[in-house]
């Protein structure tokens, strides 16, 4: 499967990639239950004990959403699909699908360093992958046609690269100090802010130099 061999058009994938997404989005829903015949205070008790699910389901819904985007922008450059295009994307979906475990470990025991290495072990790998889709796009331009980021390859990889960096380095720091690393997720909120600066002034150069390239 890891050969450059072309293997037709996005659509498949797209299409599994969807349906994968949306089950994994809804996998925690189904935790979701209070059993009858409960008298009030324990209705307010079980309606207590949903916290941590609700909050998980919040969380995934968020991440694999934010994946989700991203996958469909990068086929938005996809015109043909190889094995090595199908084979990364194969592992990324198997691992959004193990993404609600690690949530539930999340939600559940969020104390323990383990719970929150596994996490974010599990979102560096999803992320991984889409940056080496990425990375084979740019260097790949038989797959891609003539299509290519608004912002360009280099800018949009460093943007899920830093993820990715965060991410893989907040494993060895939970298993340090414990689940206080997860504060180190922020750091993402002013770096994306950065790139996205960066981004918008490379698009804007773009267009100054040819106003009539069309966005992706």
């Amino acid at each position: 499967m890891w050969k450059s061999i072309p293997a037709g058009g996005p659509e498949r994938v797209m299409a599994l990639a969807d349906g994968v997404f949306a089950i994994a989005i809804t996998l925690l829903v189904l935790d979701f239950s209070v059993p009858r015949g409960l008298d009030s205070a324990a209705y307010r008790r079980e309606l207590r004990d949903l916290l941590p699910n609700l909050g998980a389901y919040a969380l995934i819904l968020l991440v694999l959403g934010l994946f989700w985007r991203d996958h469909r922008r990068i086929f938005r450059f996809v015109e043909r699909v190889d094995g090595q295009v199908i084979t990364l994307s194969l592992l990324g979906l198997g691992v959004a699908a193990l993404v609600p475990f690690p949530t539930t470990l999340l939600s559940e025991y969020g104390r323990e360093p383990v719970s929150v290495a596994i996490y974010a072990a599990a979102v560096a790998a999803l992320g991984a992958t889409h940056l080496g889709l990425v990375a084979l796009l740019a260097n790949r331009p038989q797959l891609r046609g003539e299509a290519v980021p608004e912002e360009g390859f280099l800018l949009y990889g460093l943007d899920i690269a830093a993820s990715v960096a965060v991410f893989s380095l907040s494993i060895p720091l939970a298993l340090t100090i414990g689940p206080a690393a997860m504060w180190g997720w922020l750091v993402l909120v002013p770096v994306k802010s950065l790139l996205g600066r960066w981004a918008n002034r490379s698009h804007r150069r773009v267009h100054r130099e040819n106003p009539s390239r069309p966005g992706p």
